[in-house]
């Protein structure tokens, strides 16, 4: 009984302050009862194993079933994203954006560059600099002491506008670059993406939450077009 009330409380005060926001420019993508908004990538309409779990999009990992990435039905230009994500101890994930869904696309990743999310500490494998919480995945290493402890919510922002890309995590600055610059490319020559001639082409598309096998959670998902 004092979780339901608690959680009624929870669902009113994130009410007022979406409609305190909207008055602002921003939308919510998540009305933090269900997943209207988002489908599985390439596959919509099909059944997910993202949920709905005390007001956060969750990754249920034990549904063997629509496993995917879960994408936005909407497309965007330049934008100011706004969210918080956590992560259970060895768990992985990320938000990608400029998401392509033309058949020839395989994966999210093909096309979007990615807010990492991921627990530095508990991953299994050896992370790099740009492969830890809050980077530019594979481009550009975003300072490990941003990142709260595993198991806490980071609030995080991606804001893309006229080809500049930040990413801010907690308040702190983390990664700044201009999309398409020489710095720009000689990023995407020194990573995975290298052959892949697709990938950020296109600065308008969807934004997905990478499903990559571990339990996260995201909540107080907020949009701004710019």
């Amino acid at each position: 009984m004092q979780k339901t009330y608690l959680l009624a409380i929870m669902f009113v005060l994130s009410s007022l302050n979406t409609e305190a926001q909207a008055d602002k420019g921003w939308v919510s993508l998540f009305d933090g009862q269900s997943l209207q908004g988002w489908h599985l990538f390439k596959k919509p309409g099909s059944q997910s194993a993202w949920r709905v779990q005390d007001g956060a999009i969750y990754l249920d990992v034990s549904n063997k079933e629509g496993r995917g990435d879960l994408v936005t039905d909407q497309a965007f230009g330049d934008f100011h994203l706004k969210l918080e994500w956590k992560v259970k101890k060895g768990s992985n994930s990320g938000v990608i954006f400029f998401v392509q869904e033309q058949d020839r696309f395989g994966a999210t990743w093909h096309t979007g560059p990615e807010f990492q999310v991921i627990d530095n500490t508990g991953y299994p494998d050896k992370l790099e600099p740009m492969q830890m919480a809050g980077s530019l995945y594979d481009l550009v290493a975003c300072p490990t002491e941003y990142i709260k402890p595993t198991g806490e919510w980071n609030a995080s922002e991606i804001i893309f506008q006229k080809g500049k890309l930040e990413f801010i995590l907690n308040g702190h600055k983390a990664v700044s670059i201009m999309v398409g610059s020489d710095a720009w490319k000689t990023l995407i020559a020194n990573s995975k993406f290298r052959t892949m001639k697709d990938f950020a082409q296109s600065l308008q598309g969807k934004i997905a939450l990478q499903d990559h096998g571990g339990e996260v959670w995201y909540r107080n998902i907020l949009i701004k077009s710019l």
